[in-house]
C-alpha cells in the first residue's frame, strides 16, 4: 500500500487480519490516550498536602471535560464515518468536502465553547459539584484546558480521519507522542516548577498542540488521495449536516455522560462529600481504561464496516461485528476481575490517602459488578453508528445514561444512602444490555436477507 493511496484491503482481506491490524493501533492508541488522564490524575494526586482535594476537584471538571469532547465527536466521528463510506464508494473528492469541513466546524465549535466556558467558569463548576475545597483546584486546571480547546478539538478530530482513511498506525503513534511526552512534562511542571494542577493542565496542553501540528502538515500533502483543499475553511452545508447528523449519536453520549456526571457529584457530594467525589474521579478512570481499549477495538471495526457497507459486502459487516463483539467482551471481563479481585492495588496508584482508598475500593466493586455486557454495549451501538443508523445509535448512546442511570441514581440513595448511587452503574448496564441485545438482533436479521451487491433498500424504506 503506497503512502497515498487508500487501503482496498478493507474490501478483500480476510476479516480477522484486517480486525487486528486496524483494532490493535487503535486499542493502543485508546489505551494510551486513557493513560492520558490517568497520569495527570496520579500526579494530582500525590500533590503533597493537598493531594485528595486536588484529585477531588479534577474529578469536578470531568462533565465540562466531557461536554469539550462530546462537540468534537459531534464533528470528528460523522465525518470519520462519512470518509470511510466514501472511500468504500472511491469518491475521493466527496471525502476531501468532508475533511475540510471537519477542519472549520471543530474551529468554530471549539472557539464557542472557549469564549462560553472561560465567561460563567466558577458558576459552572459550583453547579457541576466544586465546593469552597475544591474550586480553587477546578478553576486552575480547566483555565489552562480551555486555552488550548480549540487545539484539543482539531487534533483528536483529525486523528479520527487519519485512523479511518486507512492509516491506524500513524493515529496510534501521534496518540503515544501525546502521552508519552505528557508523562515526561508532568511532573516537570507539577513538581519542578512548582505549577500544581495548572502544571498538569499546561503539559496536556502543549503536547497535544505539537501532535495537532504533524496532523495538519500530514493532511496538506496533496499527493494524498484523501488532503486538505487549497480551502481549507471552506464549510459546505449540505455537507456538515450530514457530518454532524451521523455524529449526533457519540455526541449525545458524551453529553449524557456529562449530565451524568452533574448528577452523580451532586448525589455524592450531598451523601458522601467531597472525598466520594474524588472517589468517582479515581473508579472512574480505572473503568475508562477498559472502556478506552474497547473504544479502541471501536474504531478498528468502524473503517472495515464502514467500507464494507459502502461497497455492499454485508457478510463482512457482519462477521466484523461479531468478532468485535467477542473481543470487547473479553476485555471487559478482565476489567471485571481487576475491580472485584484487586481493587486496593488499582486504587493504590492515585493516592495514599486512607479515607479516600477505603471509599473507592467499596465504590469500584459496586459501579463493575455487571462489567462484562459493556463491551457488547459499545460494540453494537458503534455498529449502527457505522452504519449511518443514528436513531438506533442515538437511542443505544442514552439508554445507559439517561434513561436508566439517572432516575436510579435518585431513587436508590433514598433507601440505600450513598451505596445508592454505586449500585445504580450495574442496574442502568444491564438493562442497557437488554434492549441493545433486541435491537442488534433486528438488524443482524435483517443483513441475513440480504446477498452482497443488493441495493438496501430491498428491504423497505433502507435497512435502517
Amino acid at each position: 500500500m503506497t503512502t497515498g493511496a487508500i487501503p482496498t484491503e478493507l474490501g478483500t482481506q480476510k476479516i480477522s487480519t484486517l480486525l487486528k491490524a486496524y483494532a490493535v493501533p487503535g486499542i493502543i492508541a485508546m489505551t494510551a490516550s486513557s493513560l492520558y488522564n490517568m497520569v495527570d490524575s496520579i500526579y494530582i494526586g500525590h500533590i503533597k498536602d493537598v493531594g485528595s482535594y486536588a484529585i477531588s476537584g479534577l474529578a469536578v471538571t470531568f462533565p465540562l471535560m466531557n461536554i469539550s469532547a462530546a462537540l468534537g465527536t459531534l464533528v470528528g466521528v460523522g465525518a470519520a464515518t462519512m470518509i470511510s463510506v466514501l472511500l468504500g464508494q472511491k469518491n475521493y473528492k466527496a471525502a476531501n468536502t468532508v475533511l475540510a469541513n471537519e477542519v472549520t466546524l471543530n474551529t468554530i465549535i471549539g472557539l464557542l465553547y472557549t469564549f462560553v466556558m472561560l465567561i460563567w467558569l466558577d458558576p459552572i463548576l459550583r453547579f457541576f459539584g466544586a465546593s469552597d475545597n475544591t474550586l480553587p483546584f477546578a478553576r486552575s486546571y480547566m483555565q489552562v484546558i480551555l486555552y488550548g480547546n480549540v487545539f484539543t478539538h482539531l487534533y483528536f478530530g483529525l486523528n479520527s480521519v487519519i485512523r479511518s482513511s486507512g492509516n491506524p498506525r500513524l493515529a496510534m503513534g501521534l496518540t503515544l507522542f501525546t502521552v508519552i511526552s505528557n508523562s515526561i512534562l508532568d511532573p516537570i511542571f507539577i513538581f519542578g516548577l512548582g505549577m500544581g494542577i495548572r502544571g498538569a493542565a499546561w503539559a496536556t496542553i502543549l503536547c497535544q498542540m505539537a501532535a495537532l501540528g504533524y496532523s495538519m502538515w500530514y493532511f496538506l500533502d496533496k499527493k494524498k488521495l484523501l488532503h486538505l483543499p487549497p480551502r481549507i475553511f471552506a464549510l459546505d452545508w449540505r455537507v456538515a449536516k450530514d457530518s454532524l447528523s451521523i455524529g449526533m449519536g457519540p455526541f449525545l453520549m458524551n453529553t449524557a455522560a456529562c449530565i451524568v456526571a452533574l448528577f452523580i457529584n451532586q448525589q455524592l457530594g450531598k451523601y458522601g462529600g467531597d472525598l466520594s467525589i474524588g472517589a468517582y474521579g479515581i473508579v472512574n478512570r480505572i473503568s475508562f481504561l477498559f472502556v478506552m481499549i474497547n473504544a479502541g477495538i471501536n474504531q478498528g471495526m468502524q473503517p472495515i464496516a464502514g467500507y464494507n457497507y459502502g461497497a455492499r459486502q454485508y457478510s463482512r459487516v457482519k462477521n466484523v461485528y461479531f468478532l468485535a463483539a467477542k473481543w470487547a467482551t473479553v476485555v471487559s471481563v478482565a476489567g471485571f476481575l481487576v475491580s472485584e479481585l484487586i481493587p486496593g492495588i488499582a486504587v493504590s496508584a492515585f493516592t495514599n490517602d486512607p479515607e479516600l482508598k477505603t471509599i473507592a475500593v467499596k465504590g469500584l466493586r459496586c459501579m463493575n459488578i455487571v462489567f462484562p455486557l459493556v463491551g457488547f454495549q459499545m460494540i453494537s451501538t458503534n455498529l449502527f453508528q457505522c452504519l449511518g443508523m443514528v436513531k438506533k445509535s442515538i437511542l443505544l448512546s442514552l439508554s445507559r445514561q439517561l434513561l436508566f442511570l439517572v432516575p436510579c441514581i435518585y431513587i436508590l440513595p433514598v433507601w440505600l444512602d450513598v451505596k445508592g448511587v454505586w449500585y445504580s452503574f450495574p442496574i442502568s448496564d444491564s438493562l442497557a444490555c437488554i434492549l441493545t441485545g433486541i435491537l442488534i438482533i433486528g438488524l443482524v436479521r435483517k443483513l441475513n436477507r440480504l446477498n452482497d451487491g443488493d441495493d438496501p433498500a430491498i428491504l423497505g424504506s433502507n435497512i435502517q
